[in-house]
Order: structure tokens, then C-alpha cells, then sequence
């Protein structure tokens, strides 16, 4: 049956509240034990490795449990109307959410107070339906329940009975977990406490009143549920039956229309509620102020952080309404932004596997009470903020990034909160006894002068906390000195009075903290996004051709936006913008030219308009100066106005056309009530039905206007599912069937978006790393900054445990001393160590299978360098070895870097998981890890990731100690293999050198250890030259990162010796990476631009012997040479730093500044030899120099000629002291030294004019040399005064020992 009987067709979707809904005990079917309560209580002895006996599975007895602390199954008893077309009745899910634990039973005894809590449920499409729950308990008037728990409570007794004669020594912990209070001594106590007696006792069970609400009108369902309540319990019935006011708020109370309030009757008193107008922040109830008590601001900001980089959020707690306040407060501050992935405040004991879900989730778990956080075991703990709401205390992600501005962010909260009176460390003192006494609404409840119904003397402050020991304890102090409680009560009522007067403005000053609280957080998005608009490509020319290739296209200038931002903020936003809620909110901005604006949207767009307003001064580079929020007065007066002046009024509750002698009211029960009133709404058209239907009309509009866009809907929800990844259709798990089918459904889903994500995440590494080759295939922007790579990697190693946790079994109890709590929390980790173990058994008795032999890497020259051993193993080891990591979350994340690094990670988690028996021990059927087909194409996305070089582990890790093997290649062919002479070797990276380091005597290899060089870049190699054999031609140096494999070759190719090519007994050699060549690596060749390297041999013995008889570059592409060489320092210099290469390679690399000036130098030269004599460019320099120092004295007064001078005098102090310095440097060595010095010193536009005009040029170079001519001369002045501007800072090897 459907509730369209509401006025209008369009009326409906505007109403209040769309479903009234009773839940309670099933008369008929009596006492069933709650199969969801049972199969929870059998996860968590399984999770805590006890025997599936403690708590039966089929029969739901558990006799260690009292009868009255046992949960029964509910039933939905009653739902008005009976479907609604727009949303439909899901009545599994509303019986599991209004009694998640299912039936509870009381005696007079206990504690009976009314608890409300609220829940939501969130559709496929991600729309939420909101419900409001007061669950009180009624007496139980069937004397077959009555009997059935007598029989319980026999049984109980017997099974108690008989454990305790079993054993004297028997503790008594079993027997007491079933009590509240465990100060009981002995079985005859625990039995008069925990009993329940037919012909003494009487017996209660709770039952729930519900409203299923479209929007949060939490404190107005909350009044609404609460009137209801004391008109069932009051002493006299209703001023009207209960059927005339819940069909009001079913059918006759509109939502109030945005920017408006609304005045509805309750049984009692008129209820106000009010909405935000279009411009304002959305529609929030969940009272912060709480949020900030239970949890405390500084922790607040930090999970807040935690849901906006989308990890794991668990929330834990006793009571219910706590995990669903937390949950939407958070979630509440989250504007312009909304959560996209699965959440479900309240987790209801059927979907615990959730919790292995291997994707991001906010989801609340209830504690049980006296179970401590040590207890509760999860599958995935790496990426997870666990947040303990009753102990004030969370546990938060590693190597999480702060929000921005975080201390001046807190400052201005706290500020609000001060302004209130609320602690900014929160409040810890919100003991049961407060909440029961909130939870029964203060005053409203205790007090009701309007009707009488609960006198004030009636209710003293015993009756009120009676289940509270301490309370029973100072009663029963107070009849033995005949006191009674009573008397104290007249005080505690005259203030609750006080109370009542000011609950109105308790209401209105939550509204306003709310609202203001919620505006400093959107003013930091604001501040932090106010120029987002300008990076948002939009390159599609319609919606269908974007939704189609929706995957394929860059949406954000994310490089562009990163490299606008202030330096402080670049670690968070770099991985925000990588979330989905950032990647929808983009989307949304898209899709915004063919469809109405999201609301959010709309909302933020306008507030950026405002500011871009007032700063009407041109924008400035972006800073990181804290701006507060400036508009908190104005919003907080906004809702105040509403709430003072009520802009419409319902129409009141009045009679029906009802069956006299039905519904008679009986106090403490809730009536029965009539259906076919409560069916449909009245049939008369009203302004409300108007306005609804108009509206209706122009939905209609819209939705016709994008069927015409000329996608089907399904087909347009299927790509914009996928467009939006994987947590969108996960989001949110279907309540209503949880049928194995449909958990085994539900893991296909997860195994499928894993892949996905997977699929996604290595292409977009692939692209970004790939450079110009990426563009040119039209991937977009070709540069990768050094901290959008790490957040791609630390990304990827955040999938990797989302991976290994997913269908993980119970956490291995074997090895408890290789991680404790606080460290073992990750997956894969876990299963590389125990891989580790059952590798290192078989060890002892064979060799490991991953080594892959001893080969050595075989030179022209026959020189070798043994092949590094590539072993998953030793690996770990270098892992295990690193002191600085202290957790397993760290060492996993490190062996990912490390694996990355030597392009293995595909590989060594092949082999992983080739062990199909450690597989099947740790995961369940379902797990990734056990879907061969998926398990191979994650593999291969992996393998993809071959094709390009990362530095991941050594640019993250900088303070290790590496062992290096460095081996020295000779050309045997033209000289010895080893010189008598005593050789020296000194490597030099981007984060340090080792210093001289003598090489063994007869040895052309060594190995050494020093902390991390990072990326090498040069080697200086010198000898002494002693001995006969001193003259020695080397090949090149190559050096060998032993732990991540990285080899580099440095080219040498001259002569080291006096008398032999320029004379030099040290040189410095300029590295390239080596790509790796073995057979298994095809996919592995280097697409990245090669580091430059040392001049070849065959350029720098062309430049330097001068025998003319190698093809020499004319004078064009010697221009172009300089041209280029200069151009790539300067574009060097425009990258952030932290992005920026070596510049030494810029200087002194193949097609470098230094080689660049070479050719300039040599293009004329004279090349006839004298007396058989090379000659070089240094001895040119030389004769300048004594020409400069002779020629001093000539000259006149002019400004010209004593700058000039002063260039000269500078000029030959620097060649001097190159000649001078203690360095065994040969001349082009000396050349180069010159260059470098003045490139730093910007000294080189200077020199050129007066070498270009020395008499000895005329002497040493031919009449069209370049150097000779004035126009060419005057052009390279040019381009060099460009590195004016530049800091150029030298690496220490380049200039060691010259002093100018």
C-alpha cells in the first residue's frame, strides 16, 4: 500500500517526517534469542581465539550470561503509512536500527530510564534518510513471556549451580561478567541480585517509538518523541488520542522551506524548527557542543583531518547516540566537501565484516561495558583513527600530515568555545548519571506545570538514579538513621525550575555555537581553495563526451595548484587533492555548466565571490598568513531571528474520524493504534500542495532536461558511479539482506574496486614519472614535483595494506614478542615476517631459491662487478636493520620503497604469495589475495611500474648507513691494469660525501660504508704518483648501492699522470645511472631523461689534443650549445627547490655550461703542435694572465678603464689561485674549475670581453675564430649576464682547495 494519499502528487517529498514506526515484542511469537545479537557475540569470542561453545551459535543459549542481560528478537509492530514510492519501507534495516541490540528486559530493580538515539540510512544513490528513536520500557503483561523467563532463569541457576560445585577454586570472573556491579562474593548474592521471581518481580521489555525523517530535525523529533512518552506515562490520557498527533507530523507538518522556521503541536507543547536559507551553511541539528566535550579539540582536529584524507575512521562507545552525534558533527564540518565512502554511524552486529572492508569507512562500533580497547581486535589497523569516545582518547594513523595553520586553527575554535563556556580540552566529566538524566530530557520530562501529569514532589532523585550502586548504597545508609531521601529533593526541583526557564536558550545558544563553530571551518576551506576555480579544466564540450571519458581526463592542474601554494601547506593539500571527496567536489564543478549547482557547491562558489569582493587589491602570491572568520556575528544572528520571529505555523493536531472504544488509553502502555487513519493523509488540497506540486513540476523540468542531454539515466548513473571510484558504490552496505549470497557479493565488489584502484594508481604514477614522453602521447603535464611523487607512493603503500588486510583472519597469536600492540598493525608486514620465518627454517638445510647466482657484470675491459643478489629476504633485512623505523606500519612502508627502488615489487610479491599454504593459513576464501585472476593483473599493473626510476626509499631515508662497492675499469689496451702508484677515491652524492678514501694496493675493487649519499653525482680519483708504473689511462669508475642496487658509471677516459695527456693526477668524473639489463627485467628499461654524465672520451680528446682530425661542430651549432647550456640553469632555478636536479651536472655534464665554453674557446684555435707539444686552453688563460699583470701600469683616467682593471686584476687573482691551490689538477681540470667559479661569482660576462681583446688571442687563434668576433662576442656576454640573478652554490668536490 502505498502513502500517496498525501495532498497533491507533489506534496509527499515536502513532508516533515515520512515514516512513524512502533518496534517491541512479537506476542505471538514470544521469546526468540536475537540471531544478529548471538552470531555478534560468537564473532567476538572467535576474535578472542575462545571456543564457539561459550556462546552457541544455533540455539542463542549462553548460560555465563543471566536471562535478563540476554537480547531477544524484535519485531517492527507497527509502520504508518506503509510505503511511501520515493522511499520505500525497509523494515529489516528499521527493526536493526531502531533496537540494534534487539529486546532488553528489566525488573522493577533496574534502571528503566527512556534512552533516545537516532540513526541513518544511506541509499545506493547516496541520499540519507534520517530516524529519531526513544526506546522505554513497558510492563509485560503476557503470562507466557512471564513464564518462559522464569524457566530461563531455572536454568541459568542450575547451569551456575553445578560450574561452582564443579570447582571450590572456580573464580568468580564468569559469574560476575554478567554483572553490572562485580563486587558480589558469593553465588547466594549474585542469585538475589540477578533473579527474577514470577510471584515477586515484575517483569519489563523495551519497545521504541520512531519518525523517519528526509532531514536532520534532530531536536524537534526529539521534543516531538519525548511529548509522546509522557503521554503515555502521565496519569491522564492526552488532551487528544495519540493517532491525531502522529498523522499531523505524518501528513499535515511541511518541511519548512529553506531560510524559514516552522511552528508544529506535540502533545503538549508547539515545537520549533527552523531551516538554513539558500546561502547559508547546509542544515546541521547534532549539537557540536557535545562533540567537542566528548572528544576535546585537539583530538577533534585531528580526526577531523584523518575523515578529510579519507583513512579508516572507527568510532567506538557504549551509547549509541554518541557514535551518531560524533559521526554527523564531523561529517557536518566537512563543507564544501562530503564524504563519499562507506559510512554507518551505528554498525549493527550482522555487518562486524565490514570492518574488514578494504576501503575508507567512518563507522561507529558499541562497546561493551568493562571491554577495554586491548580486547578488540581489527583486521586492518595500518591506515585506521581509532577514536574512544567515552575515555576521551583516539589513536591515530602514522605518518599522517597536519591540517594547515593547525595551532592558529585551534586558537580560533577555542575562542568559540570559550565564548560558551565550553573547555576546549573537552569535558571528561559526563558520567552515566549526567547522560541518563540528559537523555531524559532535563526538565521537559521532570517537570510539566502546563498539564500536571508528573507532580514535582513525585519523582525524588532515588527513583531517578536508582540503578546507580552508589546512590542504592547511601539509601539504604539513609533508612538506618532514619533519614529519608525525600527531604533533600525540594532544593534539586527549585533549581530544575531554573532550569525550565532557561531550556529555550539553552536550545538557541547550541544553534548559535553550532552555526559558528562550523563558519571557522568553512572559512579555512575558503581561504585555503578561494582560487580552485582557476586550475579546474574543463576541456569537454558536452556532458555525455565527458562522463564517456571521464577516466581518461585530467580534471585538475594539480601541479599548477600545489606550486601556488605556501610551503607549509603543500604536505596536506598534496594528499587531499588526491581524495574522492576532492576528486567529486571537482566534478561537481564540471557538471555544474550542463546541470543546476550542487548545493554545496553553489553555497561555497558564493562565498569566494564575497571575498574576491572585498579584496578588490590584485592577488598576491599565496600566503600562509592565518586569516580568522570575519562573518560569525552575522550567522549567528541569522538563526536567532529566525527562531524569535516563527515565519509559518502548522495546522494543529485535531480529532479523526475514528472507531469509538479503540486505542483506550491504559497508563505506562502504548496503545494500540488505529491503521486506517493513520494509512493516508486527508485528501484536502492546501497551500502547501500547491506550492509542493509547482515544485514537483520543476524537478519534472530538470529531469527532463538531462534525459535530453541525450544519456539514459541508468546508463549516465553507471558512469558517474565509476567516474567517482570505488567507495561510492560501497558506501554504504544494504541492511535488509544479509544473506551469505550477499556478503559473498559485497567482497566480489571490494576484490573488483581494489583492482580498479590499483589499475588506476599505477597508470597515474606511470604518467606523471614518464615526463615529455607522457605529453607527447597527450597525458598532460609532463613534470612530476618531488612531493606530488611521494604522496602517489605513499598512496600506493596505503592500498598495499588495504590489500593484505582484506579477508585477513583473526591477527596471528604465534609471535607475539615481533610486535606488540602498538606496532603490529600491519598486514602485510605480518605476512612477510612469517614468510621470513618458514624461508630462514629451510635455509639451514639448502640454499634459498631467490638467489640468483654469482654472476659478475663483465666490462669491455674484463673487469667485473659481481651481480647484486636479488632476494626478498635480505631485503627485509636491510629493513629490520634500520634503527630509525620503529613500528611495522614503518618497516612495511620502507620494504615498499625499497622494493620500488629496485624495481622488484612486483616480483618479490609474486613470490610472496607463491606460498599458496602461509596464503590459505592467514586469509579467508574470499580475500583478494585468493582470486587468482585479479591477484595476477595486480601483479602485472605493479610490473608496469618497472618502466621508470624512482628514488623513493633513498630520498626518504637519509640518515641510514649504506655499505657501497665502488671498482675502477682501466683501458688495458693502451695502459697497465694497476699503477705502482698509491690511487685514492672520494664519492660524492646530493646529500654528502665520503671523503678521501685510499684504494687497496693491487686492488680495483672496494667496498665501504658511509651514511646515505642519495643520488651520487660525482667521484674525484687522484693518485700520487710514485712508483714506475705510475701512468695510468682509466675507462670509468662504477659505484654500487648495495642495498638498493642503484649503480652509477662515471666516464673518465684520460690519462692520470705527469707527463701524459694535460698533466693531471686527479680528476673529476660526473655520473650517470646505470639501467638494469638482466633477462627478467624486460619491462624495466628507463624511459625517463638520462642523467648528463663526464664529456666521452671521444669529445674530450677531440677538445683537448687538438689533432684536428675528428668532425668538429661549426660556429652555429656551438651557439646553440651555449644557448642550451645556459637555458637549463636557468630553468633549473625556476623549479622549487626541492624539485630541482643536480647542478653540478648543469655545469659540468656532457652537454653543460663547461663543455659548452670549450667548444668556444677550441673554435679557432691554432692546432699546429709546438715542439710536438699539445696545447691547451689553460695555456691560452696563462699568457692572458701575464699579459694583465705586465700591462698594468698603462692606461688613463676614465671610468671604462679602471672597471676594466679592476675585472683584470680579479681575473688573474683567481686563475692564481687555481694554479696554487694544493689540488694535482690538470689543465682542463683548471679550465673547468674557472668556469664554475665564475658562474657562481658572475664574473664570467666580464672576463670574455677582456680575453676577447688580449693581444695573445691574436697569437693563439686563427681570424675567424669566434672569440674574435666582436658581434658573437657580444651576444655570449648576453646570454651569460642571464645567470646574474641566480644563487649558484658549488658542490664542494668541484672547487675543494682553491681559495679566492
Amino acid at each position: 500500500m502505498s502513502g500517496s494519499g498525501a495532498p497533491g502528487p507533489g506534496a509527499a517529498p515536502c513532508r516533515f517526517a515520512h515514516y512513524f514506526v512502533l518496534c517491541g515484542i512479537d506476542a505471538e511469537s514470544g521469546l526468540e534469542p536475537d540471531e544478529l545479537a548471538v552470531l555478534y557475540k560468537w564473532l567476538q569470542a572467535d576474535l578472542h581465539g575462545k571456543s564457539s561453545d561459550t556462546a552457541d551459535k544455533t540455539s542463542g543459549e549462553n548460560f555465563d550470561q543471566s536471562p535478563l542481560r540476554r537480547t531477544f528478537k524484535s519485531k517492527v509492530l507497527a509502520h504508518y503509512p506503509q510505503n511511501i514510492e520515493w522511499n520505500p519501507f525497509d523494515q529489516d534495516a528499521v527493526n536493526m536500527l531502531c533496537m540494534p541490540k534487539g529486546l532488553s528486559f528489566r525488573t522493577q530493580a533496574d534502571n528503566r530510564d527512556p534512552q533516545l538515539h537516532s540513526f541513518i540510512i544511506t541509499r545506493e544513490d547516496g541520499s540519507r534518510t534520517y530516524g529519531f528513536v526513544l526506546t522505554f520500557y513497558e510492563e509485560v503483561t503476557s503470562k507466557q513471556i512471564c513464564t518462559a523467563m522464569q524457566t530461563l532463569y531455572q536454568m541459568h541457576n542450575a547451569e551456575q549451580y553445578s560450574s561452582v560445585c564443579a570447582s571450590s577454586s572456580c573464580s568468580m570472573d564468569s559469574l560476575a561478567s554478567s554483572i553490572d556491579e562485580g563486587d558480589a562474593t558469593s553465588l547466594a548474592k549474585l542469585q538475589r541480585y540477578n533473579s527474577y521471581d514470577i510471584s515477586r518481580d515484575t517483569l519489563y521489555v523495551s519497545k521504541c517509538i520512531c519518525l523517519i525523517t528526509p532531514l536532520p530535525f534532530m531536536q524537534a523529533c526529539k521534543k516531538f518523541l519525548i511529548q509522546l512518552y509522557k503521554a503515555v506515562t502521565s496519569q491522564q490520557p492526552p488532551p487528544l488520542p495519540l493517532e491525531s498527533y502522529i498523522h499531523n507530523i505524518l501528513y499535515e507538518v511541511p518541511l519548512p522551506p529553506p531560510g524559514r522556521s516552522l511552528k508544529f503541536y506535540g502533545v503538549y507543547e508547539p515545537i520549533i524548527c527552523q531551516r538554513p536559507g539558500p546561502n547559508e551553511l547546509p542544515l546541521s541539528d547534532y549539537p557540536l557542543r557535545e562533540v567537542f566535550e566528548l572528544l576535546g579539540l585537539e583530538n577533534l582536529v585531528q580526526v577531523f583531518t584523518c575523515v578529510l584524507l579519507e583513512m579508516q575512521i572507527l568510532l567506538y562507545s557504549q551509547d549509541y547516540q554518541r557514535l551518531m552525534t560524533v559521526a554527523e558533527g564531523i561529517t557536518t564540518l566537512l563543507f564544501p566537501f562530503q564524504w563519499q565512502h562507506v559510512y554507518v554511524p551505528i554498525l549493527p552486529a550482522s555487518l562486524l565484516h565490514f570492518l574488514d572492508a578494504p576501503v575508507p569507512y567512518l563507522m561507529g562500533l558499541q562497546s561493551k561495558e568493562g571491554t577495554d580497547r586491548s580486547k578488540l581486535e581489527l583486521p586492518q589497523e595500518a591506515n585506521l583513527c581509532f577514536v574512544d569516545i567515552d575515555n576521551h582518547f583516539i589513536e591515530l594513523p602514522e605518518e599522517f600530515p597536519q591540517f594547515p595553520n593547525k595551532l592558529e586553527f585551534i586558537q580560533e575554535i577555542s575562542e568559540v568555545l570559550l565564548q560558551f563556556g565550553i573547555p576546549p580540552e573537552g569535558n571528561l566529566h559526563c558520567s552515566d548519571s549526567a547522560t541518563k538524566l540528559k537523555n531524559l530530557v532535563l526538565s521537559d520530562l521532570v517537570n510539566d506545570k502546563k498539564n500536571g501529569n508528573i507532580p514535582s514532589n513525585a519523582l525524588n532523585m532515588y527513583e531517578l538514579l536508582k540503578g546507580n550502586e552508589t546512590i542504592a548504597r547511601l539509601q539504604a545508609l539513609a533508612k538506618r538513621t532514619g533519614v529519608t531521601m525525600e527531604k533533600i529533593t525540594t532544593p534539586l526541583t527549585e533549581k530544575e525550575k531554573d532550569g525550565k526557564l532557561s531550556c529555550e536558550e539553552l536550545e538557541l545558544r547550541d544553534y548559535k555555537l553550532n552555526v559558528q563553530l562550523r563558519e571557522v571551518f568553512a572559512n579555512r576551506f575558503t581561504q585555503m581553495f578561494a582560487d580552485y576555480e582557476a586550475f579546474v579544466i574543463q576541456a569537454a564540450p558536452d556532458m555525455e563526451s565527458w562522463l564517456t571519458n571521464r577516466e581518461q581526463m585530467q580534471n585538475f592542474d594539480k601541479a599548477s595548484f600545489l606550486s601556488d601554494q605556501p610551503e607549509p601547506y603543500l604536505p596536506f593539500l598534496s594528499h587531499f587533492i588526491e581524495t574522492q571527496m576532492f576528486a567529486t567536489f571537482i566534478d561537481n564543478k564540471i557538471i555544474s555548466q550542463w546541470e543546476e549547482k550542487d548545493p554545496f557547491l553553489r553555497v561555497f562558489d558564493s562565498r569566494i565571490e564575497k571575498i574576491k569582493l572585498y579584496n578588490v587589491r590584485a592577488p598576491a602570491l599565496r600566503t600562509s598568513n592565518y586569516q580568522k572568520c570575519s562573518t560569525l556575528k552575522e550567522a549567528a544572528q541569522s538563526i536567532e531571528q529566525r527562531l524569535m520571529k516563527i515565519d509559518h505555523t502548522a495546522i494543529h493536531p485535531h480529532l479523526l474520524d475514528m472507531k469509538i472504544g479503540q486505542g483506550k488509553y491504559e497508563q505506562g502502555f502504548f496503545p494500540k493504534l488505529q491503521s486506517d487513519v493513520l494509512a493516508t493523509g486527508p485528501t484536502n488540497n492546501n497551500r502547501w500542495a500547491s506550492r509542493s506540486t509547482t515544485t514537483q513540476r520543476r524537478k519534472d523540468r530538470l529531469r527532463q532536461h538531462s534525459e535530453h542531454i541525450g544519456l539514459d539515466n541508468d546508463l549516465r548513473e553507471k558512469y558517474m558511479q565509476e567516474a567517482r571510484s570505488l567507495g561510492k558504490n560501497l558506501r554504504q552496505p544494504k541492511l535488509s539482506d544479509l544473506s551469505p549470497a550477499v556478503i559473498a557479493q559485497t567482497n566480489w565488489k571490494f576484490v573488483e574496486g581494489l583492482l580498479k584502484e590499483c589499475r588506476m594508481k599505477t597508470k597515474r604514477m606511470l604518467v606523471e614519472k614518464m615526463g615529455h614522453e607522457a605529453v607527447e602521447l597527450g597525458h598532460g603535464e609532463a613534470n612530476i614535483t618531488g612531493l606530488e611523487e611521494n604522496t602517489l607512493i605513499a598512496s600506493l603503500c596505503d592500498l598495499l595494506e588495504r590489500i593484505w588486510s582484506h579477508g585477513l583472519q583473526v591477527k596471528q597469536k604465534e609471535n607475539p614478542e615481533r610486535g606488540q600492540r602498538n606496532e603490529g598493525k600491519s598486514a602485510l608486514w605480518s605476512h612477510l615476517l612469517q614468510y621470513q620465518e618458514r624461508e630462514e627454517k629451510q635455509e639451514h638445510s639448502a640454499e634459498s631459491p631467490v638467489a640468483v647466482g654469482t654472476e659478475r657484470r663483465k666490462s669491455d675491459t674484463g673487469i667485473t662487478l659481481p651481480t647484486l643478489r636479488v632476494s626478498l629476504i635480505q631485503d627485509m633485512r636491510h629493513v629490520q636493520n634500520m634503527s630509525e623505523i620503529k613500528t611495522d606500519v614503518g618497516r612495511a612502508r620502507a620494504w615498499i620503497r625499497l622494493s620500488l627502488e629496485k624495481k622488484l615489487l612486483s616480483q618479490h610479491l609474486k613470490q610472496l604469495l607463491s606460498n599458496q599454504a602461509l596464503a590459505k593459513k592467514l586469509y579467508k576464501r574470499y580475500a583478494f589475495l585468493r582470486c587468482e585472476e585479479e591477484r595476477e593483473q595486480f601483479l602485472y599493473h605493479l610490473l608496469s611500474l618497472n618502466a621508470v626510476d624512482y628514488f623513493c626509499f633513498t630520498s626518504v631515508f637519509t640518515t641510514i648507513m649504506i655499505p657501497y662497492r665502488s671498482v675502477i675499469i682501466p683501458i688495458k689496451k693502451l695502459s697497465n691494469a694497476i699503477t705502482t702508484s698509491n690511487p685514492w677515491i672520494c664519492v660524492s652524492g646530493e646529500l654528502g660525501d665520503t671523503g678521501v678514501m685510499q684504494i687497496p694496493k693491487n686492488h680495483l675493487e672496494m667496498t665501504f660504508e658511509c651514511q646515505n649519499l642519495g643520488k651520487l653525482t660525482t667521484v674525484q680519483i687522484g693518485h700520487d704518483n710514485s712508483g714506475l708504473l705510475a701512468k695510468w689511462l682509466v675507462d670509468c669508475v662504477m659505484v654500487r648501492n648495495e642495498i638498493t642496487g642503484h649503480t652509477y658509471k662515471f666516464p673518465c677516459g684520460r690519462w692520470l699522470g705527469k707527463g701524459v695527456d694535460d698533466g693531471s693526477l686527479e680528476r673529476i668524473l660526473i655520473g650517470e645511472l646505470v639501467s638494469s639489463t638482466s633477462d627478467e627485467e624486460l619491462g624495466k628499461q628507463c624511459r625517463t631523461p638520462p642523467q648528463q654524465k663526464s664529456p666521452t672520451v671521444a669529445r674530450r680528446l677531440s677538445i683537448t689534443s687538438l689533432t684536428g682530425r675528428n668532425t668538429k661542430p661549426n660556429a652555429g651549432q656551438i651557439q646553440e650549445g651555449i644557448g642550451e647550456a645556459v637555458n637549463n640553469i636557468v630553468k633549473h632555478f625556476h623549479k622549487p627547490e626541492k624539485e630541482r636536479g643536480s647542478l653540478t651536472i648543469l655545469l659540468c655534464g656532457e652537454n653543460g655550461l663547461v663543455a659548452a665554453l670549450e667548444q668556444v674557446f677550441h673554435h679557432g684555435f691554432k692546432s699546429a703542435r709546438i715542439f710536438h707539444k699539445n696545447v691547451f686552453i689553460w695555456d691560452f688563460i696563462e699568457k692572458a694572465v701575464a699579459y694583465f699583470e705586465t700591462s698594468d701600469q698603462i692606461g688613463d683616467n676614465e671610468e671604462a678603464l679602471l672597471l676594466q682593471r679592476s675585472s683584470c686584476k680579479t681575473f688573474c687573482h683567481y686563475v692564481n689561485a687555481i694554479n696554487t691551490a694544493p689540488r694535482n689538477i690538470g689543465k682542463d681540470g683548471k679550465f673547468q674549475i674557472l668556469v664554475c667559479l665564475g658562474t657562481r661569482d658572475h664574473l664570467l660576462s666580464q672576463w670574455i670581453p677582456l680575453l676577447a681583446e688580449c693581444p695573445p688571442i691574436t697569437r693563439m687563434y686563427e681570424e675567424n675564430a669566434l672569440l674574435r668576433d666582436r658581434m658573437t662576442v657580444n651576444s655570449l656576454i648576453r646570454v651569460l649576464q642571464t645567470l646574474q640573478d641566480f644563487n649558484i652554490i658549488l658542490e664542494g668536490s668541484l672547487i675543494k682547495g682553491v681559495d679566492v
